[in-house]
């Protein structure tokens, strides 16, 4: 019996290791981690008129956990020229928000390197970035720049064709 009903020959999960990130239609380079996509739906408590001892429970709205974007230091401004889109230290540090939201695509990919699912990710602002991490003379860890990124929701991509694996 087939263990998937789409790309049936293939067997195992797809490895959380190969993906890419894009905005403004071009790919970002050198992300190295981007935290869970995660959504929750708030629940309403209630209870009926007539029944004071029961409670019900309803949906109510939903809340989109912000993205995690991390990468080794490099000479590429991009996380940071987003980054410095809600901040400004120029006159009475007024700032264009002209801009400051994107959406962003992220793939994650099979073992061939093509897209498997893609989601976009919408509205979204950066929110915290950290340029430089802690340093240490006595370590020999890759520095690593991350940011994160609010967001108004996200969904599935369904024009991403199904992976012609082999």
């Amino acid at each position: 019996m087939a263990q998937f009903t789409i790309n049936t020959h293939r067997f195992d999960p797809y490895k959380n290791m190969k993906f890419r990130v894009k905005w403004d239609g071009r790919y970002v380079a050198g992300v190295s981690k981007v935290s869970a996509l995660k959504r929750s739906t708030e629940p309403v408590l209630h209870r009926e008129g007539g029944d004071p001892s029961t409670q019900r429970v309803s949906p109510s709205i939903w809340k989109f956990e912000p993205l995690t974007l991390e990468r080794g230091v490099t000479h590429d401004p991009e996380f940071e020229a987003w980054a410095n889109l809600v901040y400004s230290t120029e006159g009475d540090a007024a700032v264009s928000l002209k801009g400051f939201r994107k959406d962003l695509i992220v793939e994650l990919l099979n073992e061939q390197g093509q897209v498997a699912k893609a989601y976009k990710v919408y509205r979204c602002w950066v929110s915290e970035y950290q340029a430089l991490p802690e340093l240490d003379a006595n370590g020999n860890a890759v520095a690593i720049e991350h940011m994160v990124v609010q967001n108004e929701g996200w969904e599935r991509d369904p024009d991403v064709p199904e992976p012609t694996e082999t």
